[in-house]
């Protein structure tokens, strides 16, 4: 209780002495002094004893030399900061590393990325020897130094071994995205010792190199927008091989002689081709959702003035009426891959439907 009442007791006498200049005013104990030191002035520098050891100090905030005019009258008013200036420098070509490998992102398709990657190589050189577009390979053949540009060969630091590079192009994770991959090996000039891919490489210093070159290459080549070859772009993921069989049970199956990505790739490009809307897509799953009834274009696109007027544009309860929707399933099995058609994942379609959609997949693909 005495507690109580002495604080009431020194709230009281503060705030009868709140109109007091010796407490709160421009002279007060309590005064504002985030002024003061615009009245500092420069004093003699610290002088050190006689005889002491002494070692110089870079001061972390230094003072300009040459200030125009030192003193400062009136209210200082702190300028606003500057409007930042965003410079967009995002390359469609990256380098990204791990642990273990080092590769290219690009923001490119496959098919475009392939027709530039292999376009880089030839331009500097390389003959190449073998090319697997269905696999997203081509390896060059052994190369020397004197059949290179001198300007890669400089780069590279080339000795007198041959040379021979394998570069693969894989389907990125985000869509119409791919990553590129290299690998070297070397011999001894005029060998003809047949040697063969390690699993990881073992020229990590040329490797690196020339993707940093490949990187500068494919820029350059994207900045002079150089176009893509339509032959080209249909035999990258275009299987080698596709067949329409039966399996046991009598429903077809569509059979691909390709790699899990090509076929997922491609399998896409055959559904867009093919005009059947592609609802939705499970990749890991390897299956996409389609809808018969409707055709490739979105559904939910805006009608036009015309279709709104006559009421030609029908309404989301009429498109589930009509709604046909089937699976598309991508598998890998034994080094191929199949396709089915099923209603859900514990129905197969009718054999009728199922082939009927999967021979529009063969012929987009053929």
């Amino acid at each position: 209780m005495k507690r109580l009442a002495g604080l009431s007791t020194l709230a009281l006498i503060i705030s009868g002495t709140s109109g007091c200049g010796w407490l709160w005013g421009e002279d007060g104990y309590f005064r504002d002094r985030g002024s003061d030191y615009l009245q500092a002035h420069q004093v003699a520098p610290m002088q050190a004893p006689a005889g002491s050891e002494l070692r110089s100090i870079e001061p972390l905030l230094p003072i300009p030399q040459h200030i125009p005019d030192m003193r400062s009258t009136g209210e200082y008013e702190v300028p606003r900061p500057q409007r930042l200036v965003v410079v967009e420098e995002a390359s469609e070509f990256s380098l990204q590393t791990s642990e273990e490998a080092r590769w290219l992102v690009a923001l490119r398709a496959p098919t475009q990325v392939w027709t530039a990657a292999r376009q880089y190589f030839v331009n500097n050189g390389f003959q190449i020897a073998e090319e697997r577009p269905q696999t997203g390979e081509f390896t060059t053949a052994w190369q020397t130094r004197d059949q290179l540009s001198p300007a890669l060969v400089r780069n590279l630091g080339l000795g007198q071994d041959e040379t021979r590079v394998r570069v693969r192009i894989e389907p990125g994770v985000q869509r119409d995205t791919s990553e590129i991959f290299l690998l070297s090996v070397q011999r001894p000039a005029g060998s003809s010792e047949d040697i063969g891919w390690p699993e990881k490489t073992v020229n990590a210093e040329l490797d690196r190199v020339l993707l940093d070159e490949l990187q500068v290459g494919l820029t350059s080549s994207a900045e002079q927008g150089s176009s893509t070859s339509l032959l080209a772009e249909r035999a990258f993921d275009a299987p080698s091989r596709v067949t329409l069989s039966e399996a046991g049970s009598g429903s077809p199956v569509l059979q691909l002689d390709t790699d899990f990505n090509r076929a997922w790739s491609s399998v896409g490009r055959a559904l867009a081709a093919s005009d059947i809307l592609v609802e939705d897509l499970d990749r890991s799953l390897g299956v996409y959702y389609i809808n018969l009834a409707e055709g490739a274009a979105n559904p939910d696109d805006k009608p036009g003035f015309f279709s709104r007027l006559f009421g030609g544009a029908p309404s989301r309860k009429e498109i589930e009426a009509r709604a046909e929707r089937y699976q598309v399933r991508v598998m890998e099995v034994s080094g191929n891959v199949q396709v089915t058609l099923d209603k859900d994942l514990d129905t197969v379609a009718p054999a009728d439907v199922a082939r009927r959609v999967l021979n529009m997949l063969k012929d987009s693909l053929g």
